[in-house]
């Protein structure tokens, strides 16, 4: 009797520790902490063809048992239907709380860029931000049907993306983005910028080809309606732009190096044949030389009206210009202008 009593004493007492073990490992398993990162939420970027394995690799810095977190994934079915997307990961979160937080949707990034010279750079700075790569960005940025679709080329290809920040999500195609900007480019023609456009024989894309020039001009935002209305000048004259940055670009253009330093531009620079060259050719580039700010595209738009058809660079105030109505004053303030650079040994 007493040895049956203690089979059983011995069997109840293997129930509880089993359950015991059971309970701890489930709690263990799916509600204890299993984060090791300090910051107070981490982030987990999932690409559309990553296995779980891929996802364990980077979780493995994240969290403090990549087993507790398999066994729970499985447990929940996550282990076969993970999703693309960047995720947010608490400080303090249980695996159940890790994979409820795989499972959400993907969260919603800030794309920002600006001032970017060509669409290729445009795409490495956007790749920086979501999940395509930037050759895929590109491709889509210049997919021969997007492009003949809605009139544009790969020389102006970049006019139609406006400088600001967007909300996307992490893992957005490369062709939706490209959508999305077209679309915002377009809400921003209202008739109103439209009809300004018109009225100074501009179409929208070469308003955007105008104020790029304006962007390279100058960085004072409150000087870029006046050299707006020396260019508005000229072309009403019938005049060559002959603006120093299309002829930078031009020369970068025919190295096919846009890493290239020009400070100074020379009189031989000026007779270097190119599409870009303004010296040369009459009108417009053909396509922007630079991403324009806003204020750039507004300064186009909204011209001042003035009698200068002549502007050079101010060495007294910097950043600014001296601005002429005849070629006898600009020629004054060119001399004190080229008097500077070779004073500073600006050369080239």
């Amino acid at each position: 009797m007493k040895y049956r009593k203690k089979i059983l004493s011995l069997i109840v007492l293997l129930g509880l520790f089993f359950g015991a073990y059971f309970v701890y490992q489930f709690y263990k398993t799916f509600f204890w902490d299993n984060t090791k990162f300090e910051e107070k939420v981490a982030f987990v970027h999932v690409y559309e063809d990553d296995s779980f394995d891929d996802l364990l690799d980077k979780l493995s810095p994240l969290l403090i048992s990549t087993n507790d977190f398999t066994a729970a994934a499985v447990k929940k079915g996550y282990n076969t239907r993970i999703k693309p997307g960047k995720f947010a990961i608490k400080k303090g979160s249980s695996n159940n709380d890790v994979v409820n937080s795989l499972r959400s949707k993907s969260l919603i990034v800030r794309v920002t860029f600006n001032n970017q010279e060509r669409i290729q750079n445009l795409a490495g700075r956007v790749a920086q931000q979501i999940a395509p790569d930037s050759l895929t960005l590109l491709n889509a940025f210049l997919d021969p049907v997007f492009l003949k679709e809605n009139g544009l080329n790969e020389s102006n290809a970049l006019s139609i993306y406006l400088p600001n920040s967007y909300d996307f999500f992490w893992n957005t195609t490369a062709e939706n983005f490209r959508d999305k900007m077209w679309s915002s480019f377009n809400k921003f023609w209202t008739a109103e910028r439209i009809a300004k456009a018109k009225k100074l024989g501009f179409k929208p894309k070469e308003v955007i080809y105008l104020a790029a020039i304006i962007q390279k001009e100058t960085v004072k935002t409150d000087e870029r309606q006046r050299v707006a209305g020396v260019y508005v000048n000229r072309l009403k004259r019938r005049m060559k732009l002959q603006a120093d940055p299309t002829v930078i670009y031009g020369i970068k253009h025919k190295m096919k190096n846009f890493d290239t330093v020009i400070k100074r531009v020379l009189y031989k620079d000026l007779k270097v044949k190119s599409p870009y060259n303004t010296y040369q050719n009459r009108g417009l580039p053909p396509g922007p030389i630079t991403m324009p700010d806003i204020s750039s595209i507004q300064a186009v738009l909204n011209p001042e009206k003035h009698n200068y058809i002549y502007f050079v660079a101010d060495p007294s105030n910097p950043g600014y210009h001296l601005f002429a109505s005849n070629a006898r004053q600009h020629n004054r303030n060119k001399k004190k202008y080229t008097d500077w650079l070779d004073k500073q040994r600006v050369y080239r």
